[in-house]
């Protein structure tokens, strides 16, 4: 890593972590900045909306940046981070559970005016390939808020059970069922996307990983701004 604007090369994340519990006010938007994608990634598939996500992203970097001083080192700092970030994102599903709607997939809103964005208009894609992504993305949205994360997880950013079983604080074997339950419901949601297809019955399609753009903009007292955790790039 290039040194900039005085930045120490090289600090792994753990050493980043303690610099900002020291008092380094730039070590955090170092860490955020090096992990940014992945956790974006993570937040935008379990919510399933943009601004959710993005506010959600913002609340769980804000909660890391104030309990820094507090990580005991029994696991990575990118697990803790992650465990934060996933914890947000429940948290907000829960609190929206007494909504009878279901949230629409990567930011769209719900205010009348199709095709708005916060980060952004979504790339061109083939309209039988975007069809699919919207309909596999709206079945992950009808699952429950526990299976959800743990099939993002797992499935779409490739974590090992192992790791995501830290990132959630539970156990392997939950890790497992969950993405076993996950799996059957979506199975079922996606069957008729399987007509004409040469896939074995039961096979879901590939999560795709979405329209990821890199953050920028770094704003607030823990050098994350909300336009930081909302936008992206191509």
């Amino acid at each position: 890593m290039a040194e900039r604007d005085g930045a120490q090369p090289g600090r792994s994340d753990l050493e980043l972590l303690r610099a900002h519990a020291a008092g380094d006010r730039d070590a955090f938007t170092e860490l955020f900045q090096r992990h940014r994608d992945r956790l974006w990634a993570v937040a935008l598939r379990t919510i399933g909306d943009r601004e959710e996500a993005a506010d959600a992203l913002q609340d769980a970097m804000l909660s890391a940046h104030r309990a820094a001083a507090r990580f005991r080192g029994d696991s990575a700092v990118t697990t803790w981070l992650h465990r934060i970030v996933v914890n947000a994102c429940l948290d907000r599903i829960r609190r929206r559970q007494t909504h009878a709607t279901v949230p629409l997939p990567d930011g769209v809103h719900t205010d009348g005016e199709p095709g708005r964005h916060t980060g952004g208009p979504e790339p061109a894609a083939p309209a039988r390939d975007h069809d699919t992504a919207l309909v596999v993305r709206q079945a992950l949205a009808a699952l429950p808020a526990e299976q959800r994360a743990a099939l993002v997880l797992v499935d779409v950013q490739g974590y090992p059970v192992a790791e995501v079983a830290a990132m959630l604080g539970v156990a392997e074997g939950t890790v497992k069922s969950r993405c076993a339950r996950g799996r059957a419901r979506l199975a079922a949601l996606l069957g008729h996307l399987r007509t004409g297809t040469d896939a074995p019955a039961g096979e879901v399609p590939r999560l795709t990983s979405g329209n990821r753009r890199r953050p920028e903009g770094v704003g607030s007292s823990s050098g994350v701004s909300r336009q930081a955790v909302s936008q992206e790039e191509p």
